[in-house]
């Protein structure tokens, strides 16, 4: 298979390449980064902003399949939301996912299959309800980016399969979730934030690569749950990530404090998701992190 990436020299984008080299395939990258995500010749890096059209969009006709991981961080660095940093989060999603979607469209031989990110801020804030792909979308920011992104990929349903893979919060080695929150819990001023009671959607890096090239292999279009089936509120995952790296995580941080010094983006850390991967599930993927505790002996050798 070769596979044609957005977003591969990112956190998740970088693992995915290693993968899929490690299961046969070949990878082009399209990225702005001028670093191409692996040394190996069976990796090729086209150095274009996917935001908007160009000689790039052609590389589509020479793809078995694509995956399109592109978007600006959302919360690390924690900028605040104002309206130009919501543009270049929008943007950087949904403008490249719809250049592909023309792509796709264009194509005299399209690819079998587009996968296309997007993630578990879908849903909006459900407190304890279980959050299925058959479950509606939220109202709020990230909601609403969700939906529009997802809309972008299935502009080319009539040409290709879609897979909308909805990702939860990522832990792995140096993941940019666990790089951010580190420094405060190494120094024993790390614990829950808001009431604690918040579902946290979380999923290892490994199984995130897994459920991509599940996705890849499959057959059945529409969205994906790209979670662990254990989410754990807040003050679970804190004390686990606490006990992890061996320090004390009570420190807890009021909600207010977050939106004090966050504005809008604190809503993103305050939010309860309950996501359930009832897709993965039932297809029979086996997660080989499906509990917190193992995700984290994994990520620091315990």
């Amino acid at each position: 298979m070769h596979v044609l990436l957005t977003g591969g020299t990112g956190y998740i984008g970088r693992h995915l390449v290693r993968v899929l080299l490690e299961r046969g395939d070949s990878c082009t990258v399209v990225s702005r980064n001028p670093r191409s995500p692996g040394s190996d010749d069976r990796v090729r890096l086209v150095q274009a902003d996917p935001t908007g059209p160009g000689p790039w969009q052609t590389e589509v006709e020479h793809a078995t399949a694509i995956v399109n991981l592109a978007g600006a961080r959302l919360v690390d660095p924690p900028h605040r939301w104002t309206a130009a940093r919501k543009r270049v989060i929008r943007d950087s999603r949904i403008e490249t996912t719809r250049r592909l979607s023309e792509a796709i469209q264009q194509a005299n031989d399209p690819p079998r299959v587009f996968v296309s990110g997007s993630a578990v801020g879908y849903y909006g804030s459900r407190g304890d309800e279980p959050l299925t792909e058959t479950a509606p979308p939220g109202n709020d920011f990230l909601a609403t980016l969700c939906i529009d992104w997802e809309r972008a990929a299935r502009a080319a349903e009539q040409r290709t399969r879609i897979v909308a893979i909805r990702t939860g919060l990522v832990l792995g080695k140096n993941s940019p979730l666990l790089h951010s929150m580190l420094p405060a819990f190494k120094l024993g001023l790390g614990g829950p934030w808001g009431d604690g009671t918040q579902w946290w959607p979380w999923v290892h890096i490994d199984d995130v690569t897994g459920l991509i090239c599940h996705a890849l292999d499959g057959e059945a279009p529409g969205p994906l749950n790209v979670t662990a089936p254990q989410p754990v509120r807040v003050a679970a995952f804190a004390a686990a990530l606490g006990k992890a790296i061996g320090r004390p995580a009570v420190a807890r941080v009021p909600g207010f404090v977050l939106r004090m010094a966050l504005g809008e983006v604190a809503d993103a850390l305050l939010v309860s998701q309950r996501v359930v991967p009832q897709r993965a599930l039932a297809i029979g993927y086996a997660f080989r992190y499906p509990d917190l505790t193992s995700a984290l002996g994994n990520v620091f050798g315990n």
